[in-house]
């Protein structure tokens, strides 16, 4: 018998090939563009753009187009509000944010409380993974490679920007136009997510992948390749962990980034807390 079974058997089911296909590529988007997020501290705006883009969603059940229709159009158009009362308020950023994704989140609930048999709010809010086909695969493979693309292109300039957005200013680079991309290639992001983890768990991806890699390199370049890493070694776990024992597979995945999370919180060489205990100890001696 084969000793290895284990790792081919759950892919003798369609439904986890396509799982762990869609899971990957979102997974592998999320964590390159969570190292931006975390290093220019926009964790916050990840959060309000994955709950602003509900209201699409729904109506787009509704009218039965492709739920990515509704969602990028609610995502951008939460991009722009934030922008405009930031803008024209002397509010601050996180207020401008808050105001903007929980009024979204509230409209979208109500469409969806008017029509509880046509929208499957479980579905929207947690992802429904394993029901994703190849039209699903397809749209997050095409989403995914049109965000990676644009970041990769932009990542000279999206980095400055992040380290020194002064000194980006004074070598000419347009910090509004680079925010304003940034922005937008956030939203692309949520939409190509929505599928695999709902609205809820997709903050997590686009979060701790990036927070992760912090701790453990000190350089942008190896938080990009470890965040990448990080990020498809935990959609992988999680789909095994999903099928063997029997959980939810977003949830699963989301667990599996936060164990990775909380190992390097621990461990990470020069970050970790027992790491730095340990090195007080032997300096001490």
């Amino acid at each position: 018998m084969n000793p290895y079974v284990w790792l081919t058997e759950p892919f003798g089911y369609g439904f986890m090939t396509n799982a762990l296909a869609v899971t990957v590529a979102a997974a592998l988007v999320c964590s390159v563009l969570s190292c931006w997020l975390v290093l220019m501290g926009w964790a916050l705006m990840g959060d309000a753009i994955s709950h602003a883009v509900l209201p699409g969603v729904a109506l787009s059940y509704l009218l039965g187009l492709p739920f990515a229709v509704g969602a990028l159009v609610f995502g951008l158009g939460a991009v722009y509000l934030i922008g405009g009362l930031r803008a024209t308020t002397r509010l601050k950023s996180d207020t401008a944010t808050g105001v903007v994704f929980t009024t979204l989140f509230a409209l979208g609930l109500a469409i969806v409380s008017k029509t509880p048999s046509q929208v499957d709010l479980g579905h929207i809010l947690f992802g429904n993974v394993l029901g994703t086909g190849p039209a699903e695969l397809a749209q997050v493979l095409v989403l995914g490679a049109l965000t990676l693309g644009i970041v990769l292109y932009l990542r000279k300039d999206l980095t400055l920007l992040a380290f020194d957005p002064v000194h980006a200013h004074a070598i000419g680079l347009n910090a509004r136009v680079l925010n304003a991309v940034l922005l937008g290639l956030l939203a692309l992001t949520v939409v190509t997510s929505l599928q695999a983890m709902g609205i809820i768990l997709v903050v997590a991806m686009l979060i701790i992948p990036g927070a992760t890699a912090f701790l453990l390199t000190r350089r942008f370049g190896g938080m990009l390749l470890v965040s990448s890493a990080l990020g498809v070694a935990s959609a992988v776990a999680g789909i095994y962990a999903s099928y063997y024992l029997d959980l939810s597979a977003s949830a699963s995945v989301v667990l599996a980034q936060a164990l990775m999370f909380f190992a390097a919180y621990l461990f990470a060489p020069r970050a970790g807390v027992v790491s730095a205990a340990l090195e007080r100890q032997r300096v001490a001696a």
